[in-house]
């Protein structure tokens, strides 16, 4: 529990439904952590449950904080959800809730979970729009089957109807922050974590300087703002060079790619027959791409799109679903585009 609708209505839906419903609450360096526990005790209590605290503090700053901190330094773009819902949330918080004899352990994300030939899949709720479902691809099956996500058939109006009519008072209707420990900003937050700033260039693809930067880490890519190089056409961060500390800009075109290399190979269970097609989703908003994932020399892996696809993003995550169910999932590589090519 966080003190958020989201999941004081996954709590309250869990009851209705007959569970005996425990809250638990972790312990994150968050610099808002003493209004969010206040909060979190205010709604254990409107839903008169027990509540306990789970101390995460340190191994969250040594596994996810660590991670996107060393991320941005090389020029990667990280997606620290993703790996805080398979080591913290589902990871270190459910062996808590499990040592405490819970049955499940239920949040309050918007994602379902389906069932095929007796195994269990995350699978897209039902509000397309809200879905969750890509922040979940690296559970595994034992993670899934301890799952439970009462807020899989709701959409978020729906649920802040359901708080009010219960009496709860949440004050904004806006979605909470995708990076819960990112407050104050990026470059703040990176700072603290000593990584300053560092003059490089920004050059075309073909080499040519034509402005400078105070950090690779302070672009991502398909990013048009903020650029400072007035000309005809917009340009845009096509590629960060994060060993030689270049960001790389090109025009609208040169941002699509129709293949890209990926690594970390995760599926929800046991992999599917090779090569696979199916729909791959390249980050959290990121309409649906038809694709292909084929093996390379090396051992490297390669998914190619039926279509070219736009701001292909190392370091973020490659999800592949068939229909609405997650199978699995890998990291971004590299994009790649054959008219770019030698």
């Amino acid at each position: 529990m966080s003190g958020g609708v989201d999941s004081t209505m996954a709590a309250s839906l869990a009851q209705e439904q007959g569970h005996r419903v425990h809250g638990f609450f972790m312990l994150l360096p968050l610099p808002n952590l003493d209004a969010q526990l206040l909060r979190v005790r205010q709604v254990a209590g409107q839903l008169a449950i027990p509540l306990t605290l789970i101390d995460l503090r340190c191994r969250f700053a040594d596994e996810v904080i660590a991670y996107f901190t060393a991320a941005y330094r090389t020029g990667l773009t990280p997606n620290p959800c993703i790996l805080c819902n398979h080591a913290i949330k589902f990871g270190l918080l459910a062996e808590a809730v499990r040592t405490h004899g819970m049955e499940r352990i239920a949040t309050g994300h918007y994602a379902r979970i389906s069932r095929r030939n007796g195994r269990a899949f995350v699978t897209r709720g039902t509000d397309h729009a809200k879905d969750q479902s890509y922040f979940l691809a690296r559970l595994d099956a034992d993670q899934v089957g301890y799952a439970h996500f009462p807020l899989g058939d709701w959409t978020k109006e729906q649920v802040y109807e359901r708080a009010a009519g219960l009496g709860f008072r949440f004050e904004s209707r806006e979605s909470s922050q995708d990076v819960c420990f990112l407050t104050g900003g990026l470059p703040a937050f990176l700072a603290g974590q000593g990584v300053g700033e560092q003059m490089g260039v920004i050059a075309t693809r073909d080499g040519r300087q034509i402005g400078e930067h105070r950090g690779v880490w302070q672009y991502t890519i398909g990013q048009r703002r903020g650029l400072g190089l007035p000309d005809a056409t917009p340009w845009y961060v096509v590629a960060l060079d994060g060993a030689n500390n270049r960001v790389i800009v090109g025009k609208r075109d040169e941002l699509l790619r129709d293949r890209c290399i990926v690594h970390s190979l995760r599926w929800a269970h046991e992999a599917p027959a090779l090569p696979w097609r199916g729909l791959v989703q390249l980050r959290s908003r990121h309409l649906p791409a038809r694709a292909e994932l084929i093996p390379t020399d090396g051992g490297a892996w390669q998914l190619v799109f039926d279509r070219p696809q736009r701001a292909v993003t190392p370091g973020q995550f490659a999800v592949f679903y068939e229909d609405d169910l997650v199978l699995g999932s890998a990291v971004i590589a590299a994009g790649l585009d054959r008219r770019h090519e030698p």
